[in-house]
C-alpha cells in the first residue's frame, strides 16, 4: 500500500537518491578507468547495439552495490537478464550502467550513467552523471531536479518553427510527421538521459524518439524532466509507465507544454 504522509515518503525518496547519487560517482570511477584504454568490446544479439566490459563491470558493482543496500528492490538493468520478479517489487531500480556505449567507445565524453528507482510504475528517485563532463543531474518527486545544486528550469518555447531539437536524422522523415514537417534545428548528443536533461536544463527545446525506447534509457531522465517543467510523454501523447512486462515505450517526445502540443499534432495525435 503506498504511503499516504508524504512525510515518509519524501524521506525514503531523499535516502534513496543519496543511494543512487553515491552508486553513480562510483560507476563514474570505473567509466573513467576504462576511458581510452580500448576495453574489449562485442556487439549483442538482435541488433541491440555494443557492449563493453566496462559496461559489464559497472553493472555488476551497481547491482551488488544497490541491492545490499536494499534487498526488497527489484532490478532491471540493460546488461542483466531480466527477471521477472521485479514485476513484483514494490519498489525498483532501473538502470544503464553506460547510456552511450558507442560514444564510450569512440572516446567521446558524453556518456551517462543513468540510475533510478521506480514504485507503481512511477519515478521516484534519478540520477543521471556524465564522469567525465563533471555533470551530475539528479531529481526526486516533488522535489524539483538539479544539476549539483543548480536548479533546473526547462524553457518555454511555444512554435516548432526554428527550435532546438535533439533528435537523429530518421526522426525527421518527412512521412513520420502528416501534419507537416517541422522547419526546426537538429542536433545530436550521444546519450539520450543526457538528451532529456538539456532539455530539462533549457539548453534546448525539445527531445523526441519516435521508435520504441527503453526503460533503463528514459526512466531517471524523464523524472529530472519533468520536475523541471517539461512534458515527458510516448510518441502519441500518453504518460510513461515504466516497470511493465515488457520494459520499453512507445517512443518518447519531451517539450514545454505548448510545444509539446504543437509536436503531437504535426505528429498527427491531436493535441494530446
Amino acid at each position: 500500500m503506498p504511503d499516504t504522509d508524504p512525510g515518509p515518503c519524501a524521506a525514503r525518496d531523499a535516502a534513496d537518491l543519496a543511494l543512487l547519487s553515491d552508486a553513480a560517482r562510483a560507476a563514474g570511477a570505473i567509466a573513467a578507468a576504462h576511458f581510452g584504454q580500448g576495453p574489449a568490446s562485442w556487439h549483442k544479439d538482435h541488433g541491440q547495439g555494443p557492449v563493453s566490459e566496462a559496461d559489464l563491470e559497472i553493472d555488476r558493482m551497481l547491482r551488488a552495490r544497490l541491492t545490499a543496500a536494499r534487498p526488497d528492490y527489484g532490478w532491471l538493468s540493460e546488461e542483466t537478464e531480466d527477471d521477472a520478479a521485479r514485476l513484483g517489487a514494490a519498489s525498483v531500480f532501473i538502470v544503464d550502467p553506460i547510456d552511450g556505449t558507442r560514444a564510450f567507445l569512440k572516446g567521446d565524453k558524453g556518456f551517462a550513467h543513468a540510475l533510478a528507482v521506480v514504485r507503481a510504475g512511477r519515478v521516484h528517485a534519478a540520477v543521471v552523471h556524465l564522469p567525465l563532463m563533471g555533470l551530475t543531474y539528479s531529481a526526486r518527486r516533488g522535489g524539483g531536479a538539479h544539476e549539483g545544486a543548480r536548479p533546473l528550469v526547462a524553457g518555454g518555447r511555444a512554435g516548432l518553427r526554428g527550435a532546438r531539437v535533439l533528435a537523429s536524422a530518421g526522426q525527421l522523415a518527412p512521412e513520420l510527421w502528416p501534419g507537416g514537417l517541422p522547419v526546426l534545428e537538429r542536433h545530436v548528443r550521444p546519450s539520450l538521459a543526457w538528451r532529456l536533461c538539456l532539455v530539462a536544463e533549457g539548453a534546448f527545446d525539445a527531445t523526441l524518439s519516435l521508435r520504441d525506447t527503453w526503460d533503463w534509457d528514459t526512466a531517471a531522465a524523464a523524472l529530472i524532466a519533468e520536475e523541471a517543467g517539461v512534458r515527458v510523454t510516448d510518441r502519441h501523447g500518453a504518460a510513461l509507465s515504466f516497470n511493465t512486462p515488457q520494459p520499453r515505450s512507445a517512443g518518447l517526445i519531451a517539450a514545454s507544454p505548448a510545444l509539446h502540443a504543437e509536436v503531437l499534432a504535426r505528429l498527427g495525435h491531436g493535441a494530446g
